[in-house]
């Protein structure tokens, strides 16, 4: 298995390599065996018609970080996608900035289920405002 380091470098390598996570200024801010966390500081243009972070951006942050989490487990040559997620939309994503935390539940050679939190930290303190139940699929890279 791979040391921690090496695995981080390879999951920062991919997250350089998502355009989508690059559109919406998110960036990777840890990695851990098994956990992934991606941050998103507020901008009006990703929001929906009320002013709060749209949620499919919500969803996209949650699904990367999962998608993260999950290749933390994973053999050096894969990447992983994601087969299958259920989000419960919890309360407005109002906030500052937003932190989606993924973490592997169940680890196998080729599914893992995951959970996704994230939260919105503004000046009333963090707030959860959104969890995901994800299946992650390891791929072998093309």
């Amino acid at each position: 298995m791979q040391d921690v380091e090496a695995i981080e470098k390879r999951v920062r390598a991919s997250f350089e390599r998502q355009a989508l996570m690059a559109l919406i200024g998110a960036r990777l801010v840890s990695v851990g065996r098994g956990a992934a966390d991606i941050k998103l500081d507020f901008r009006k243009d990703l929001t929906q018609q009320g002013g709060v972070l749209h949620a499919g951006v919500v969803t996209s942050i949650l699904d990367s970080a999962c998608g993260y989490a999950s290749l933390t487990m994973m053999p050096e040559a894969s990447e992983v996608v994601s087969v299958e997620f259920k989000v419960n939309l919890l309360r407005p994503a109002e906030g500052d900035a937003f932190l989606a935390e993924g973490r592997v539940l169940k680890a196998g050679r080729t599914l893992s289920v995951v959970r996704g939190d994230a939260y919105a930290d503004s000046a009333k303190g963090r707030a959860l405002v959104a969890t995901m139940l994800a299946t992650m699929m390891r791929i072998e890279p093309k």
